[in-house]
C-alpha cells in the first residue's frame, strides 16, 4: 500500500473530526438492519462502528446492553458488571446509554468513581480479583472503545467472567438477540433516564486505580525499576489511562515524564498514519513519529492505544520497535526470569505472528502454542498458568503474575510497557539491543502485511477453505511443509489459510469489516524472497478460491 504524503506529519485542522456532529448523530439516527453494514456485528473484538453511516447509534448499544443482560440472566451470572471506556468522543454517550439500559434490567454496575476512563486491562484485572474463590455471583465486565481506530469511530466488548474477550459463541448470540431487538423497534429494551439510572442503588462507584497500581509489583520487578534511575517518558496519548501513570510513579519511585495526558476526543496531538488517517497506533512509526523523535532523550519511552490493551515501545538503539520484534525479547526475557512460573508453562502466540518467537521457544526448550488470531484464544492457558505468555503481532499481550497465576486474561499495553523499563533495568540493555542478540542467533527475519481486494462471496470462501483446496507444492523455491486451515495449538479454525516452509509462511484472512484479504507473511532470507512469498500467496489463494 502507497504510503500517504502526510504520514507522520502533525493533522492539519481541516481534517479533524466535527465532534458535536458525530455526537449528534449517535443520538439522532436510527440504523436500517436489512443492510449488513448497519447491523449489529462483533469481530475480534466487539462491535465497532460511526455515527458517520449509521453503524454505532444510541440504538445499537441499547439493544447490545439489553441482549448483554439477557446473556448474564441465561448463564445465571449475577455478580456486578465493571464498566470501562476509553476517551474516543462517541465512549461515554454510549457508556451512558448501556448504564441507562443496566440499570433498568437491575444489573449492579461498577463504574469509575470519578466518571473518568478505563482502560481495557483494568476491567479484566477487576473482574478476576472479584471472582478469586468464588463459584457463584461472579462478576463480568463491558469496555467501551473502538481500540485505535480513528476518532469518529464506536466500540463496545463484553467480557465475561473469565476476565477475556468473549468466545464467538457469546458475542454471536448478544448479536442475534441485539438485531433481533432493534428489527422489532427496540420495544423489548428495559431503559431508565440517565440521571435515574446515575441515582440508581445498583450504581456504584468503584475505584479502579488504587487496586490494580498496589498490585503492578506482583507482575513487574517495580523495584528494579526505581533503582535503575531510568529517564522514562509514557506517552499518554490522551488514552484511558492518562490518570494511571501519574499515581504508578508516586507508589515506586520512578521517575517518568508524561505527555499528552489530556483528553482530546479529535486527537489532534497525533501525527497522521500511513494511509492519511488519524489512527492511535501505538505500533505504527508514522502514528508514533513525534515520540519516535524524543527517542534520544529517553533511556526507554512508550505509548498506548486509546484503550490501552496495546503497547508501543521506543527504544534509543531501534526506535519504535516492530512490536514482533518486542514479544520476541519479552518472551525470551520473561521466561529466564520468573522463577516462579510452571516449569511446563508454554509460549502462546497467533499464528500471523513471526516465527522468531517460535525459534526462541525451542531456544527456550518451552512448548510453542499457536492459536487464531484473537486474544480470546489465551485466556484458559493464562487462567490456570498453563500459558506463561500470550501475545499478537498487533502489539497486544498479558503475562502472568511472578508466582505463576492469571494477571489479566484481556491484553495489558501497561505491563508490557513496564516490562520494557525491567528489561533495561535488570540487564543494562534495551529491547532493541535484545533483539539484535536473537537476529545474531536465529537470523533476521523480514515481515510484512499487504491487502488484496476480495469480495464477500470471496471472503466467506476463503474462510472455509480446506487445505487439500491448495494444490501448490512449493512457496517460493522452498517446499511447503505446512498447510493450515486449523491451528495448531487446539484444533480451531483459523478463518481463512496458513502456508509454510522451512524459512517462510504466509497467511491469508478475509478482512471483517472491507472488501479485502489480508496477507500477512515472512522470510528468513531477505526482502527478495519476501516478496516472492506475497506475490505466490496471491496466486495460491486466487486458485484455492476458484
Amino acid at each position: 500500500m502507497a504510503i500517504h504524503p502526510d504520514a507522520g506529519k502533525p493533522v492539519a485542522k481541516k481534517n479533524l473530526t466535527d465532534i458535536a456532529e458525530l455526537v449528534s448523530l449517535y443520538y439522532e439516527t436510527q440504523p436500517n438492519v436489512t443492510n449488513p453494514d448497519q447491523k449489529v456485528a462483533f469481530g475480534t473484538s466487539g462491535h465497532r462502528g460511526t455515527a458517520l453511516n449509521t453503524s454505532f447509534t444510541e440504538d445499537h448499544i441499547m439493544a447490545i446492553s439489553q441482549a448483554i443482560c439477557e446473556y448474564r440472566a441465561g448463564q445465571g451470572i449475577t455478580g456486578p458488571m465493571f464498566i470501562g471506556k476509553d476517551t474516543h468522543a462517541l465512549s461515554t454517550p454510549a457508556e451512558k446509554t448501556a448504564l441507562q439500559v443496566f440499570a433498568a434490567n437491575g444489573v449492579t454496575v461498577m463504574i469509575d468513581k470519578d466518571g473518568g476512563y478505563t482502560p481495557t486491562p483494568l476491567i479484566s484485572h477487576a473482574i478476576l480479583a472479584y471472582n478469586r474463590g468464588k463459584t457463584e455471583g461472579l462478576a463480568d465486565g463491558v469496555v467501551i472503545t473502538p481500540s485505535h481506530n480513528p476518532p469518529d469511530n464506536g466500540g463496545i466488548k463484553y467480557n465475561p467472567p473469565n476476565g477475556g474477550p468473549a468466545d464467538t459463541d457469546i458475542t454471536s448470540w448478544i448479536a442475534d438477540r441485539a438485531n433481533g431487538l432493534l428489527t422489532d423497534d427496540l420495544l423489548e429494551v428495559e431503559s431508565l433516564y440517565y440521571q435515574d439510572a446515575l441515582d440508581a442503588d445498583t450504581t456504584v462507584a468503584y475505584d479502579f486505580i488504587s487496586p490494580y497500581v498496589e498490585d503492578l509489583c506482583n507482575v513487574i520487578d517495580m523495584e528494579a525499576i526505581a533503582k535503575s534511575g531510568l529517564k522514562i517518558c509514557a506517552d499518554a496519548m490522551g488514552g484511558a489511562g492518562i490518570r494511571y501513570w501519574k499515581p504508578i510513579a508516586e507508589k515506586y519511585g520512578i521517575g517518568l515524564t508524561i505527555r499528552n495526558d489530556i483528553v482530546d476526543p479529535t486527537f489532534s496531538f497525533m501525527t497522521v498514519d500511513r494511509d492519511g488517517k488519524v489512527r492511535m497506533d501505538c505500533s505504527s512509526p508514522y502514528a508514533m513519529a513525534s515520540l519516535v523523535a524524543l527517542k534520544d532523550e529517553f533511556d526507554i519511552a512508550f505509548g498506548n492505544d486509546p484503550d490501552y490493551d496495546r503497547h508501543g515501545i521506543v527504544t534509543k538503539s531501534a526506535g519504535l520497535m516492530n512490536p514482533n520484534h518486542y514479544l520476541a525479547v519479552a518472551i525470551n526475557y520473561l521466561f529466564t526470569h520468573r522463577t516462579g512460573w510452571r516449569a511446563d508453562a508454554a509460549v502462546g502466540k497467533t499464528l500471523v505472528s513471526s516465527s522468531m518467537i517460535d525459534r526462541v521457544a525451542t531456544d527456550l526448550g518451552r512448548t510453542l502454542q499457536e492459536v487464531p488470531v484473537g486474544f480470546k484464544w489465551f485466556v484458559d492457558g493464562l487462567v490456570d498458568g498453563s500459558y506463561g505468555f500470550g501475545g499478537e503481532e498487533s502489539a497486544g499481550a498479558s503475562f502472568l503474575r511472578k508466582d505463576g497465576t492469571v494477571w489479566t486474561t484481556d491484553k495489558d499495553g501497561i505491563i508490557l510497557c513496564l516490562l520494557a523499563c525491567e528489561i533495561l533495568a535488570v540487564t543494562g540493555k534495551d529491547p532493541g539491543e535484545h533483539y539484535q542478540e536473537l537476529v545474531a542467533k536465529f537470523g533476521n527475519p523480514v515481515y510484512d502485511r499487504v491487502d488484496a481486494p476480495a469480495t464477500r462471496e470471496e471472503k466467506a470462501k476463503l474462510a472455509a477453505l480446506s487445505p487439500d483446496q491448495v494444490k501448490a507444492e512449493t512457496l517460493a523455491g522452498e517446499a511447503i511443509i505446512a498447510k493450515l486451515t486449523h491451528a495448531p495449538a487446539n484444533g480451531a479454525a483459523i478463518g481463512g489459510l496458513k502456508v509454510c516452509t522451512e524459512n517462510g509462511w504466509f497467511a491469508a484472512r478475509p478482512s471483517g469489516t472491507e472488501d479485502i484479504y489480508k496477507i500477512y507473511a515472512e522470510s528468513f532470507k531477505g526482502e527478495e524472497h519476501l516478496r516472492l512469498i506475497q506475490s505466490e500467496a496471491r496466486e495460491i489463494v486466487n486458485q484455492a478460491l476458484a
